[in-house]
């Protein structure tokens, strides 16, 4: 028991079968895709991406164990390519003898180089071993596209607040993995607190508990007491009378205050979501959607501004990080407004789901014909000092309008046609030279 406990709590509590695992439902739900091949035995190399503490390590466990598979594990960070070749040897050798496919779990697999990815690529293709990887990155920026192209990629998202409080709970009353052996009575806000600051993070959330509990005195009734204090203490935050519903609302009035131009409310709704403990990246991120939504082309600053402030969150961190934040809120609620992007793209979506009859003209075809429909020649813009006009849209849709500039911030400059039978009012705007 004394080994046992030398392992972290996260480590003990990994779920082992599909009945322990949670979250996730919209991957190994029922009827799900890899459910599907997982029930049918036909799970080939796949890529787990998302964010920290959601299960991607532990689900490829499980897929290899129900799959009767030979498990081989590496992390990308220490292994190299003598490391993944003594690996296929292995496997080809285990499945001429017994029969018995081999999985490869490589844990931060966008860390392998070129090299080390294409040393895997033809045993992948000819079923010597089978690929899971997890990794906390976008697998189609941070990997090598031959890898990828041979792999499903499955996206994890964050494990909801109800299912991080499941796991909490069996941690405190399972003696053989979990905090069971330990007198503790752990109050529900406590509880509630931890699940819903731990940002989806089923991982943290664990260490965090079993920090709480291994750092706390018994009391005089030899139980150990832990309370919101003390979880706030572990997570090292100030605890905040927050709860989920209250998060939205604030996560509401934030947005509603950049879209309003008020700098001071929007200062104060990010500060008071940040003293709650939020991760400042939330914010951010909101703000991108923001800068293209309600600014737009009025101010394209504003975009990069936000996306700068990202950055600054996630390669600063707090408290540091929380200038550029605040530099980046005041910007968005100062620019000028204006939701033309936003319309634009909402018609043009409308247009792409709808139209089927949207052949592409001729001339801008990979293989141009000058012989049909009269299309004539691709005239190449640079020729013609720039710009010279001709058709780009299909057919049906020649007429269309969906970006109207506003008439506010730097959009005023610009000229556009509006076309009344297309629902916009003709009008022109001034150009500068």
């Amino acid at each position: 028991m004394e080994n046992v406990q030398r392992i972290p709590l996260a480590e003990r509590m990994r779920a082992t079968n599909f009945e322990e695992f949670v979250g996730q439902e919209h991957i190994v739900g029922k009827n799900k895709l890899l459910y599907r091949a997982i029930s049918t035995g036909s799970v080939g190399s796949c890529i787990f991406y998302g964010p920290p503490g959601t299960g991607k390590t532990t689900l490829a466990n499980i897929i290899a164990k129900m799959l009767n598979a030979n498990i081989e594990k590496l992390n990308a960070v220490s292994s190299g390519v003598a490391d993944a070749k003594a690996i296929i040897e292995r496997a080809r050798t285990q499945k001429q003898m017994f029969g018995q496919d081999t999985y490869l779990l490589l844990d931060e697999c966008h860390r392998w180089n070129k090299a080390q990815s294409d040393c895997v690529l033809q045993a992948i293709e000819e079923g010597s071993i089978y690929f899971i990887g997890s990794t906390t990155e976008n697998p189609y920026t941070s990997m090598t596209r031959a890898i990828v192209s041979r792999c499903s990629v499955f996206e994890f998202k964050k494990v909801s607040q109800k299912d991080v409080e499941k796991v909490l709970n069996r941690a405190i009353v399972d003696a053989d993995k979990g905090l069971g052996n330990f007198k503790t009575k752990v109050d529900e806000d406590a509880i509630k607190y931890l699940a819903f600051s731990c940002n989806g993070d089923v991982r943290n959330a664990l260490n965090s508990l079993e920090l709480a509990v291994l750092s706390t005195k018994p009391s005089k009734d030899k139980f150990i007491h832990i309370d919101k204090q003390v979880m706030a203490e572990c997570l090292n935050k100030r605890p905040m009378s927050i709860d989920e519903s209250m998060y939205y609302d604030y996560l509401s009035a934030f947005c509603k205050s950049l879209r309003g131009s008020d700098s001071d409310a929007a200062l104060y709704y990010s500060q008071r979501l940040l003293k709650a403990g939020i991760d400042p990246v939330i914010i951010a991120r909101r703000m991108i959607a923001h800068a293209s939504e309600d600014i737009g082309m009025a101010d394209s600053n504003a975009l990069l501004l936000a996306i700068s402030a990202l950055i600054a969150c996630k390669e600063i961190g707090p408290p540091e990080c929380y200038l550029s934040l605040s530099h980046a809120i005041i910007y968005l609620c100062e620019a000028e407004k204006s939701n033309s992007v936003y319309l634009a793209m909402s018609r043009a979506a409308a247009d792409a789901e709808n139209e089927r009859e949207d052949h592409v003209p001729n001339h801008l075809k990979n293989h141009p014909s000058t012989n049909r429909d009269g299309h004539g020649k691709y005239k190449y813009p640079h020729e013609f000092g720039g710009y010279c006009k001709q058709q780009y849209m299909p057919d049906q849709l020649k007429d269309r309008i969906y970006y109207v500039p506003s008439e506010n911030g730097r959009e005023k400059n610009m000229i556009r046609k509006k076309f009344s039978k297309n629902g916009f009012v003709e009008k022109k705007t001034d150009k500068k030279d």
